[in-house]
């Protein structure tokens, strides 16, 4: 491509983007996460993909949408890459799976189930969806710090959302429901849809990379009769991504 060709998706050119990428799929999430930086302004909106750039610590920093599931978070994380990013956050809500997960509280991803097709165009299904321990340190850190119940493990990365809510319905409900009640004997954390591309993706194009979410709900706390409120409100997990990105700039500097 020529040096100031904008990227065929998300519509940046050369100059737009930050080293350091907070990710979301709700574009509608990230002028949230673009109020946390300094002098933030929008630079694309296609499809999916909005995208602002501002300032962490005198840093450029961008927040970019992916839109659901991991197809469009390749392709975001492939073309902010050509654009010189290399440090990615993504931020989101996730269902929780372990009963002690529950509506409100915040998962920190270590690796992620690659139950997903993405990913297997970039690695063997043997290659693990791991998170960078620094990032994840970070969320972590950022978590605690704000005061929210922080759970950090193994999250399940499907395709389907309705796969995991109505299983029963599908064709190929013995092999959903089979899997489903794997990922509960193993602890896994929650379920969402981008991280193990995420972190796939990042390790092929030698990136850094983390996870953190809101958890809106957890239908096995609801199937075990436990007390729960949906819970929608995802400023936190914003913030802790933002000051999580913070602590690494910081270091990086250092």
């Amino acid at each position: 491509m020529q040096e100031l060709e904008k990227q065929f998706h998300i519509h940046c050119v050369n100059g737009d983007i930050g080293k350091y990428c907070i990710l979301a799929g709700d574009p509608g999430r990230i002028p949230a996460i673009a109020e946390m930086f300094d002098d933030a302004k929008q630079v694309a909106y296609n499809r999916e993909f909005n995208v602002y750039t501002g300032y962490l610590e005198g840093v450029k920093v961008t927040a970019c949408s992916t839109g659901i599931g991991g197809p469009s978070t390749s392709i975001a994380v492939e073309e902010l890459h050509n654009l010189g990013a290399d440090t990615f956050i993504r931020t989101g809500t996730c269902g929780g799976i372990d009963l002690d997960v529950m509506s409100g509280d915040i998962v920190v991803a270590t690796g992620a189930i690659r139950y997903e097709h993405t990913s297997v165009e970039y690695a063997p299904i043997e290659f693990p969806a791991v998170a960078d321990l620094d990032i994840t340190n970070a969320l972590r850190e950022a978590s605690k710090e704000l005061g929210k119940k922080t759970h950090v493990g193994v999250v399940q990365c499907k395709d389907s959302f309705y796969g995991q809510h109505s299983p029963e319905k599908m064709p190929v409900s013995y092999e959903l429901l089979q899997k489903w009640e794997a990922w509960k004997r193993l602890g896994v954390k929650a379920s969402e849809m981008e991280s193990s591309t995420l972190f796939v993706v990042s390790s092929a194009l030698k990136c850094r990379a983390g996870s953190c979410f809101h958890v809106i709900w957890n239908q096995e706390r609801e199937k075990a009769g436990l007390d729960q409120k949906m819970s929608e409100d995802t400023s936190a997990s914003i913030k802790i991504a933002v000051e999580a990105m913070r602590k690494i700039i910081i270091a990086d500097k250092a």
